[in-house]
């Protein structure tokens, strides 16, 4: 066993450590950013240059090295772009198959203005999927449905990423918070209430952000019924289930009752005047919705039903349980110990002083993954709609070919994101931000913010910082649930800025190549959100 980072103690309680840990992110900032150099280029000169400080300054063995960054990456490519891959797939049929002229025509039905388009499927429908399942499925699956309703790709990239921000604390079914709870031995209760008060906050923050964004002060003046009542029902929701029903349901009951009180208002009320989507703005849709009837709008949506259906399902903890060891499914589960780095590594502790183990098992579950659900949807979607298989193998191979940029570049930010972890540089960063004393109720959230940017999830934030939190709370005297609560607040700021989330918005609207300005764009509203967050939590505290 080698403990490589206990000789390296009295270095990580430098300011230059500091400035060592936060290079590869610094690099990795001014590449996509500044250069705008291509995300899969950028995270591999990152990644490149995380190696080289693992095993030169943190004393990282290569072999260890390099069994880290192969464990990032292959978590890159199974679960994740397993997802991506899917959902993509499953759009692009029913693009080809002229099926999603009927969607985009029924939802034309509803509403044909942009803000309310966006209202309903970019923030409430989108924030339902997050509750579902989470994974990046909202953003890749909202962003797709505007792009084919005549929104700009970047546009509707950008404006997904940023509503896909509260939701995400109480996203898979409450695996994020959950998971804060057990790691910093919070009670589950307490930090669900607390988290039920603050995120409404930033619910109404996204959905007010980007409707400016899109239709300017005197266009969202002019829908303003409709953002009371979706602002209301959502918020309103979300809070009262996440006080009274635990945290599994709050940003899945909240979306439902969102969508359903916009749907019942555009039914006796809708605004003076028309914003039409970009590209909408300058077409006539082919398709006559009333003269095609009930059946033939049904089986347009059809795949994006039994998408929603197989999700839940996917998502629930009782499905996923009969994989779990014990369960009905477990044999169809793989777990494999990382070689050089499982019962090996050590890190750097925010709980206690000292080191402790931090394992490291890849989890290859060929049938509870959520992307096999999404799989599952195509094929009874094709089966239903009689797809031939030779049209379903022919996209599924565009889908492939037009993707490889981005799994590739989510398996490289995943192996940046895993060797920074492994190595001790975020727990370099996190202990320095933990030094800021009575202040650090405002820069909290900055924690679940960095974290989240790192790793593309705001679970495997909590994992790593929740516990660091909740020491640093009792030794400044607040509530541990306030600063639990603080980094999934930061996190959800966090998530429209991460380079995963970016991979995934880009893949989906055919933007692989361009992060760079998707970034440029969503920075500056990601860091308002965070001191936001912060503002708060130092009122709370």
């Amino acid at each position: 066993m080698t403990p490589w980072l206990q000789p390296y103690d009295p270095l990580h309680q430098a300011v230059e450590s500091t400035l060592v840990a936060a290079l590869p992110i610094l690099f990795f900032i001014v590449t996509l950013a500044i250069f705008r150099w291509r995300l899969y280029g950028a995270a591999a000169g990152t990644l490149l240059l995380a190696v080289i400080l693992a095993v030169t300054v943190y004393g990282m063995p290569v072999a260890s090295v390099a069994a880290a960054a192969l464990y990032g990456f292959s978590y890159g490519l199974w679960p994740i772009s397993w997802i991506i891959v899917g959902v993509v797939f499953l759009y692009r049929l029913t693009v080809r198959s002229g099926h999603f002229e009927v969607v985009r025509a029924s939802i034309a039905s509803i509403t044909p203005d942009a803000r309310l388009q966006m209202i309903l499927i970019g923030f409430a429908f989108s924030a339902f999927l997050e509750g579902a399942a989470g994974y990046g499925t909202p953003v890749a699956i909202t962003a797709a449905l505007l792009v084919g309703l005549g929104f700009d790709p970047l546009r509707a990239a950008v404006l997904c990423l940023i509503t896909n921000t509260a939701p995400v604390a109480f996203g898979a079914m409450g695996t994020s918070i959950t998971a804060a709870a057990q790691v910093s031995h919070t009670d589950l209760t307490a930090l669900t209430a607390i988290a039920g008060r603050q995120l409404p906050l930033l619910s109404l923050l996204s959905l007010g952000w980007v409707t400016v964004a899109l239709a300017g002060w005197r266009g969202t003046r002019d829908i303003w019924p409709a953002l009371l009542v979706a602002g209301a029902s959502f918020a309103g929701t979300m809070m009262a289930t996440a006080l009274w029903g635990g945290p599994q349901l709050p940003t899945i009951m909240a979306s439902l009752v969102c969508m359903t009180s916009l749907v019942i208002l555009l039914r006796f009320w809708h605004p003076a005047t028309i914003l039409r989507p970009e590209t909408a703005a300058r077409r006539k849709s082919s398709v006559d919705l009333p003269r095609l009837g009930a059946r033939h709008v049904a089986r347009a949506w059809l795949p994006f039903g039994l998408l929603t259906i197989c999700m839940v399902v996917w998502g629930s903890k009782g499905f996923q349980s009969w994989f779990a060891p014990g369960g009905p499914l477990s044999k169809t589960t793989l777990w494999l110990e990382v070689p050089f780095l499982h019962g090996v590594i050590y890190k750097t502790t925010p709980v206690v002083d000292g080191l402790e183990w931090y394992p490291a098992v890849f989890r290859f579950d060929v049938l509870g993954a959520v992307g096999t659900g999404i799989f599952l949807a195509v094929l009874l979607s094709a089966i239903g709609l009689r797809w031939q298989p030779k049209f379903v193998l022919d996209v599924f191979a565009e889908t492939c070919t037009r993707l490889w940029p981005t799994v590739l570049a989510i398996g490289l930010v995943l192996a940046l994101a895993t060797v920074s972890s492994y190595s001790g540089m975020s727990a370099t960063l996190a202990l320095a931000l933990a030094k800021s004393g009575k202040v650090y109720p405002l820069v909290a959230p900055v924690l679940g913010w960095f974290g989240v940017f790192l790793t593309g999830s705001d679970t495997a934030s909590n994992v790593l910082f929740a516990p660091l939190q909740a020491t640093v709370a009792h030794q400044i005297g607040v509530p541990d649930t306030l600063l639990v609560s603080a980094n999934m607040l930061g996190g959800a700021a966090g998530k429209m800025i991460s380079p995963q989330s970016i991979a995934v918005a880009c893949g989906a609207v055919g933007l692989t190549g361009r992060e760079a300005l998707v970034l440029r764009a969503t920075l500056r509203v990601s860091a308002v959100f965070a001191v936001i967050a912060g503002l708060a939590i130092v009122l709370q505290s």
